[in-house]
């Protein structure tokens, strides 16, 4: 399912033009995407939470060299499901 797959049927089980429930979606994302960058998490009562995971310094191989590197400590975005919508999934 597509950005716009949701848009229409939002559109379309709501009665709302497909322009402003566009705008409500992207919206919706860019908040997210905000949040989580100044290091918020976002949680979703009933759906899941935007969570930001640390991920630990580690050393790797660059094996075309035969090399040792060095991955600093660095964050990446999560999403965690709730209860609930696992218990749909399953």
């Amino acid at each position: 399912m597509t950005k716009a797959d949701i848009v229409s049927q939002i559109a379309k089980e709501t009665g709302i033009d497909k322009i402003t429930v566009l705008k409500s979606v992207e919206s919706f994302m860019e908040k997210v995407k905000e949040s989580m960058a100044k290091g918020d998490n976002v949680y979703l009562r009933g759906f899941g939470s935007f969570v930001i995971k640390k991920r630990a310094k580690k050393t790797a191989r660059n094996i075309s060299k035969n090399t040792s590197i060095v991955i600093p400590e660095h964050n990446i975005p999560s999403f965690k499901p709730a209860k609930t919508f696992n218990d749909m999934i399953k």
